[in-house]
């Protein structure tokens, strides 16, 4: 009977493949692999590589899955996938699909360009309008966001039932501004199923408030906010020019401030940079906790992407993380993006993951220095000072001018380029991780004693200044 399932699933991926390019097909459907079909419970297993195929067929092919699905096994089948989350002690996890066999529900991003329904204010069940990925347990802890984090959780766990209320967050672009906030209102929602939880952007709030004043129903629209226990919004700074928006929000803050409820905000900057906010509002905004998500530095960047592979069952070189980490400007975004490109990059050409690709798409994923110094840019500057041919410093030659002109072009290029210690030991000779570090604590040692090469070298960093 199975080998008869097998033949259904393999007239779905013929329909599949008449539906998409040779290339989509290859890389997201020809390594599902069917498993078996249960015919008390109508439900089709299928393994998948990882999960973050996994992933991106739900997100982009779920409407054609079910309409296959339908086709070739009927209305009532169920879609449940296995996912490998770790090849080299193969370990599984069997997870459901979203309604396979149905017509598509809308997607997240669908809906939350719809956003929740402002003209009825009973309290029905209400879609909190979250990114169910964004958890507390993928939000890795660092220096830059313990405290955010920290009183984060606990609102989380105790709404309206602290101080922190409102609870203020500020920082730069691709901090984590949005994943924690989400964090905060899915452990929220985990906990406390009862209370209407909802998060919403500035920019769709606006929207929702211009279509009710067009509509003749902005006492409907300010009645669905009220009745909110915990309301979250992000990317409050885009307010600051639209006055009327703000004087309804300060409306909804009043009253559910008054009655405990619940108020996160996300902007990039902090209340007092909020330029055309009114005092009544700022004063409101500042009344409970401002906290700052810094930037994440190096290490931590390290923590979010390890973290990240070991989750998707990605195989990345250390090496690699470490020059991402160190590249990434300190975007969570960023380095997101760039773990996703060379997660497709690697299973589109078949190949590994390795400091060639990811130099690839770091320069086309993140953005630079508009002249950034390379290792080239370096050397010539070390070598034409000391008057050293190229040649001679990738030699093996020990000669100690050939030797000294290798060690400063190391320490300079760790000091002004974002290159880990290995890519600079490849790029001046070949030579490994430890020969880069050996010679930049021997130059760091000469140069606080030696105010002649210190001179030297504050020569050499002069002639590239303005290109650093």
């Amino acid at each position: 009977m199975q080998n008869s399932h097998k033949a259904l699933w393999d007239n779905c991926l013929q329909l599949i493949k008449q539906n998409v390019t040779e290339q989509q097909y290859k890389t997201w459907f020809a390594p599902i692999v069917f498993e078996s079909y249960s015919e008390s419970d109508h439900t089709l297993l299928v393994q998948v590589p990882s999960p973050y195929v996994y992933e991106y067929l739900e997100q982009y092919y779920v409407g054609l899955l079910s309409k296959v699905l339908t086709r070739c096994f009927g209305t009532s089948v169920r879609l449940t996938y296995r996912i490998v989350t770790d090849k080299t002690h193969k370990l599984t996890q069997d997870v459901e699909g979203e309604q396979p066999a149905e017509i598509e529900a809308p997607r997240a991003t669908e809906r939350a360009n719809q956003g929740p329904t402002v003209l009825d204010a009973a309290l029905q069940d209400l879609d909190p309008q979250l990114d169910i990925h964004k958890t507390f347990q993928s939000f890795i802890e660092g220096d830059s966001n313990k405290l955010p984090r920290t009183v984060g959780l606990s609102i989380a766990e105790h709404p309206g039932k602290s101080t922190f209320n409102p609870f203020f967050i500020f920082g730069p672009s691709g901090c984590g501004k949005t994943h924690l906030i989400n964090a905060i209102g899915v452990r929220c929602k985990e906990m406390y199923p009862q209370k209407r939880v909802l998060y919403v952007s500035a920019r769709l709030f606006q929207v929702q408030f211009t279509d009710s004043v067009r509509r003749n129903t902005t006492n409907d629209f300010i009645n669905f906010y009220q009745t909110i226990d915990v309301l979250i919004v992000d990317d409050i700074q885009e307010w600051a020019t639209s006055p009327r928006t703000l004087d309804t929000f300060f409306h909804i803050f009043d009253h559910l401030f008054r009655l405990g409820k619940q108020i996160i905000l996300a902007s990039d900057r902090p209340p007092v940079d909020l330029d055309g906010v009114k005092d009544r509002l700022l004063t409101r905004f500042s009344c409970g906790l401002i906290a700052e998500l810094e930037k994440p530095n190096v290490q931590l960047c390290i923590d979010i992407l390890t973290s990240k592979c070991r989750r998707d069952g990605l195989k990345i070189p250390a090496d690699v993380i470490q020059f991402i980490a160190e590249t990434a400007n300190g975007s969570v975004r960023d380095l997101e993006g760039v773990v996703n490109s060379l997660m497709a990059y690697s299973i589109v050409y078949n190949s590994n993951i390795d400091m060639r690709l990811a130099e690839r798409i770091i320069k086309r994923a993140v953005k630079v220095d508009n002249h950034p110094l390379t290792v080239d840019d370096i050397l010539d500057k070390v070598c034409g000072h000391f008057g050293v041919a190229q040649q001679q410093v990738f030699s093996k030659s020990r000669k100690r001018n050939y030797v000294l002109v290798r060690q400063v072009s190391m320490y300079l290029a760790q000091k002004y380029t974002k290159m880990p210690a290995s890519r600079i030991g490849q790029l001046i000779g070949g030579r490994d991780h430890s020969t880069v570090l050996h010679s930049c604590n021997a130059i760091e040692e000469r140069l606080k004693v030696d105010k002649a090469f210190q001179a030297e070298v504050t020569s050499i960093e002069n002639s590239f200044k303005l290109k650093v």
